[in-house]
C-alpha cells in the first residue's frame, strides 16, 4: 500500500511563488462527453486532466461513440453499437467507470437516449456503494429504461426514445442536473430542471459554448434545454481545478510568512465558495487577470498567511464548495478562536467515503477536536496539529487534507492509502515537493 510521510515545514520556511494545478476535473469530464456526442471522439482539449477518473470517461466515450479502433468514421454511432439479443451476440456493452461518480451519473443521461443499445455501467468497490437512484428516477420520468442494484451500481440501461419533462430535484446536484440535460439533448420537447439551490453550471456553460442554448431562471435554480439538439464540436481549454488548488490555498493561509499565487485557476462563481469562506474568516486573498475562455472564467488567485477567525458553511454555499469541506475543516481548526459550524452538508456522507465520519476520525488521530452532526461538523478554533498516522479510507480529498495537516504539524503525519489521489490530482506529491523540498516522501505501508 502506498503511503506518504509528511514532515512539518521547517521553522522559518514558507510557501512562496507562483504555481499551477491540473485541469478541472468536472470540466474535463464534460469536455470529453460533449465532444463525443458532437462526433469528436479524439477532441482538441487543452489542459485536460489526466487523472484516473477522467481516463475512465475517455475510454467510455471511445467505446460508445468511436469504437476505440481508430479506423471508423468520427463519432459514428454504429461502430460500437451493442447488438440486441434478437440480432445475436452479446446484448450489452460493458463500461467500467472505475471510481468516478461523475462518469457513471453523467453517462446514465447520455446512454438513456441511445435507442436500440444496451449498456452496463459498473465500477470499483467504492463506486458500488454510491447512490444512483437520484439520477435513475428522474430519467425514468423521461422514458428511460434503467435498472440499478438496490439503488447502487452496477446500472443497466436500455436506450429508449426520451420525452422532455419537468423535474423538481430535492437536492442541489450538478451531476443529476447534468445527466438530465444530456438526456434532454436527445429527447423530444423541453426538459426543465428545478433545484432547491444553485449548483455547478459547467454543463450549461459548455452546452452554450457548443451551440445549444440553455435557458435559465437567472438565479441558477432552474434550467431548460430543448431537444433533439445537435452539438457543434469546438476546441476546449480547461482551467485549473479550484478543488485541487484548495489544498495549497489553505496551506498558504496556515503557514506563517507564506504568499502563494495560483494562475490559470477556474473561477466559475458556482465553484468559488472557498473564497467566500476566506472572506468570512478574514483570510487575505485577491484575484487578478480574470478572463473567460471556452465559456469559463479563470484568473490568478493569491493568498497571504495571517490570523483569521471562525466561519460557517450552510445553505446555498454548500454546493459551491462541497469538495473543499475537508481542507476547510482543517483551516477552521486553526482559526484564532470561536466555533466553526458546517451544516446542510449531508451529501458528504455519500462521497468516496462518509467524509463527515472520516474527517472526525482523521482529525482525532492527529490531535484535533471535531464534533460531528448528521449534516456536517462543529470545529473549535485555536487548535494545532500534533501529528500521527491516519488512513485516507480510499478517499483522495481526505488523503490530501491529511498531507496539508502534516505540513503544519508538530511531529509529522503518515498518510496511508494514498494511491486514490490519482483519481483527481496526479502529481500531487511532486507538486508539494517543488514548493517545499524534503517534506513529503512515498513509503510502503
Amino acid at each position: 500500500m502506498k503511503c506518504w510521510r509528511v514532515r512539518p515545514l521547517p521553522g522559518g520556511s514558507a510557501l512562496r511563488g507562483t504555481m499551477r494545478v491540473p485541469g478541472d476535473k468536472s470540466i474535463s469530464h464534460r469536455a470529453l462527453i460533449l465532444s463525443g456526442m458532437a462526433g469528436e471522439v479524439e477532441p482538441e482539449i487543452e489542459n485536460l486532466l489526466e487523472s484516473e477518473d477522467v481516463k475512465a470517461t475517455r475510454e467510455i466515450i471511445r467505446k460508445v461513440f468511436g469504437g476505440g479502433t481508430g479506423g471508423e468514421e468520427k463519432g459514428s454511432a454504429e461502430t460500437q453499437k451493442p447488438k440486441n439479443a434478437a440480432e445475436g451476440g452479446d446484448p450489452v456493452l460493458e463500461l467500467d467507470c472505475g471510481n468516478s461518480g461523475t462518469t457513471i451519473r453523467l453517462m446514465m443521461g447520455v446512454l438513456s437516449g441511445r435507442k436500440g443499445c444496451c449498456f452496463r455501467l459498473d465500477g470499483d468497490a467504492s463506486l458500488r456503494r454510491r447512490p444512483m437512484e437520484r439520477v435513475a428516477a428522474p430519467l425514468r420520468k423521461m422514458g428511460a429504461c434503467i435498472e440499478t442494484n438496490e439503488g447502487r451500481p452496477p446500472v443497466r440501461i436500455e436506450g429508449r426514445e426520451l420525452i422532455g419533462t419537468r423535474v423538481q430535484l430535492s437536492v442541489a446536484s450538478a451531476q443529476v442536473k447534468s445527466a438530465l440535460l444530456l438526456a434532454g439533448l436527445q429527447a423530444t420537447g423541453t426538459t426543465e430542471i428545478t433545484s432547491p439551490a444553485p449548483s455547478r453550471d459547467h454543463t450549461e456553460r459548455m452546452l452554450n459554448y457548443f451551440g445549444v442554448p440553455v435557458e435559465g431562471s437567472g438565479n441558477g435554480r432552474a434550467v431548460a434545454v430543448r431537444g433533439p439538439a445537435s452539438l457543434a464540436p469546438r476546441p476546449v481549454s480547461v482551467p485549473g481545478d479550484i478543488s485541487s488548488a484548495a489544498f495549497f490555498l489553505v496551506a498558504a493561509a496556515l503557514i506563517p510568512g507564506s504568499e502563494l499565487s495560483i494562475e490559470n485557476l477556474g473561477l466559475n462563481p458556482t465553484r468559488t465558495g472557498i473564497l467566500d469562506c476566506f472572506d468570512a474568516a478574514g483570510v487575505s486573498w485577491e484575484a487578478q487577470g480574470i478572463e473567460t475562455v471556452s465559456g469559463e472564467p479563470r484568473g490568478k488567485v493569491s493568498v497571504r498567511a495571517g490570523e483569521f477567525s471562525a466561519f460557517g458553511i450552510a445553505g446555498d454555499l454548500v454546493p459551491r464548495l462541497i469538495d473543499e469541506i475537508p481542507v476547510l475543516a482543517l483551516l477552521a481548526a486553526h482559526s484564532a478562536g470561536g466555533l466553526s459550524v458546517f451544516r446542510d452538508a449531508a451529501e458528504l456522507r455519500v462521497k468516496e467515503s462518509d467524509r463527515i465520519a472520516r474527517i472526525a476520525e482523521v482529525f482525532g488521530r492527529i490531535g484535533l477536536v471535531v464534533r460531528t452532526r448528521d449534516d456536517g461538523l462543529e470545529i473549535p478554533g485555536g487548535q494545532s496539529v500534533r501529528g500521527g498516522t491516519v488512513s485516507s479510507g480510499g478517499d483522495h480529498r481526505i488523503a490530501m487534507t491529511a498531507a496539508v495537516a502534516g505540513l503544519v504539524s508538530r511531529e509529522g503525519v503518515i498518510v496511508e492509502d494514498v494511491a486514490c489521489v490519482e483519481t483527481s490530482f496526479p502529481g500531487f506529491q511532486e507538486t508539494v515537493e517543488r514548493l517545499a523540498p524534503g517534506v513529503i516522501e512515498a513509503i510502503e505501508g
